[in-house]
C-alpha cells in the first residue's frame, strides 16, 4: 500500500512539474509576438505548413460527414414527416459540435504531430542550442510562429471543414433523396443563428486551436533529444490533444448551452 501512494505520489508530483514547466513555456512563446509583427513572413511560412497543407484532409472528411450526416438525418427525419429540415439537422451538427471537433481532432493527426516532430527533431540536432549560441532566442523564432500559426489556421480549417459538410449534406438530401432545394437552405437560413451556433462554433475551434498547439509545441520543445524520445513525443501530441479537445468539448458545451 505504502508503494502505490509512492508511485502515484511520484506520477502527480511530475504531471504537475510538466504542467508548469509548460505553462512558463507558453507565456515565454506569447512574448514571441513582438517578434513576428517585425518579421510577418516568419508567421505566413508557417500558416501555409499548418493551415494550407491540411486543407484537403479537412475537405474531404467535411464533404463525407456531410454526406454521412445527411443521408442518416433523412431517414430518421423521414419517420416524423419532416424532411425539410433536414437542411437544420445539417448545418446545426456541424456548426455547433462536429466541425470544430472533428477539425480538432483531424489537425492534431496532420498538424500538430508535425510541429511535434519538426521541434523534436530540430532540438535532437542540437539546432535549437545554436540558436541559443548565436543569442538568438528559439522559442521567439521558431516555436512563436508555429504556435500563433496553428491558432489561427484551426478556426478557419473548422469553417471550412462545416461549409463543406454542409454541400455534402444539400449534395446527398436534395440531389440523391429529393428534399426540396428551397426547403432546405430557407430552414437553415430561418433557424440557424448567429450567436447561438455560428458564434459557439468559432469560439470552441479558436479553444481548440490554442490548446492543441501549445500541446504539439511543448511536447517537441520538452521531448528527450532521441529518435525514440521524438517519437513517444509525437504519440503524446495526438493523445493529449484528442482528449483535450474533447474535454474541452463537453466543458465548453456546458457553459454555452447550460441555460437553454
Amino acid at each position: 500500500m505504502l508503494y502505490v501512494l509512492q508511485q502515484l505520489g511520484y506520477v502527480t508530483r511530475q504531471r504537475l512539474t510538466k504542467l508548469g514547466r509548460g505553462t512558463f513555456f507558453l507565456l515565454h512563446v506569447l512574448t514571441g509576438i513582438s517578434d513576428i509583427l517585425r518579421r510577418p513572413e516568419l508567421l505566413i511560412r508557417q500558416l501555409y505548413s499548418v493551415g494550407v497543407l491540411t486543407f484537403l484532409i479537412i475537405t474531404v472528411s467535411g464533404l463525407f460527414v456531410g454526406m454521412v450526416l445527411g443521408l442518416q438525418g433523412y431517414y430518421v427525419l423521414s419517420d416524423f414527416g419532416a424532411e425539410e429540415t433536414l437542411g437544420v439537422m445539417v448545418a446545426t451538427s456541424l456548426v455547433r459540435e462536429l466541425g470544430p471537433v472533428v477539425s480538432a481532432l483531424l489537425f492534431a493527426g496532420r498538424a500538430d504531430s508535425a510541429l511535434t516532430a519538426e521541434i523534436g527533431l530540430m532540438k535532437a540536432t542540437e539546432q535549437l542550442s545554436g540558436m541559443e549560441m548565436m543569442a538568438v532566442d528559439p522559442v521567439k523564432r521558431i516555436i512563436a510562429p508555429r504556435f500563433f500559426a496553428g491558432f489561427f489556421s484551426m478556426p478557419l480549417l473548422a469553417a471550412l471543414f462545416s461549409m463543406i459538410g454542409v454541400l455534402g449534406g444539400q449534395m446527398v438530401g436534395v440531389g440523391l433523396l429529393g428534399v426540396d432545394d428551397g426547403a432546405f437552405w430557407s430552414q437553415m437560413q430561418a433557424k440557424l443563428d448567429f450567436s447561438d451556433d455560428i458564434l459557439n462554433g468559432i469560439i470552441k475551434s479558436t479553444v481548440f486551436g490554442f490548446v492543441a498547439s501549445w500541446i504539439a509545441l511543448f511536447e517537441g520543445y520538452d521531448a528527450v533529444p532521441t529518435s525514440e524520445g521524438v517519437s513517444r513525443a509525437t504519440t503524446r501530441t495526438v493523445v493529449n490533444s484528442a482528449f483535450a479537445t474533447l474535454g474541452l468539448d463537453f466543458i465548453l458545451t456546458a457553459l454555452m448551452f447550460g441555460d437553454d
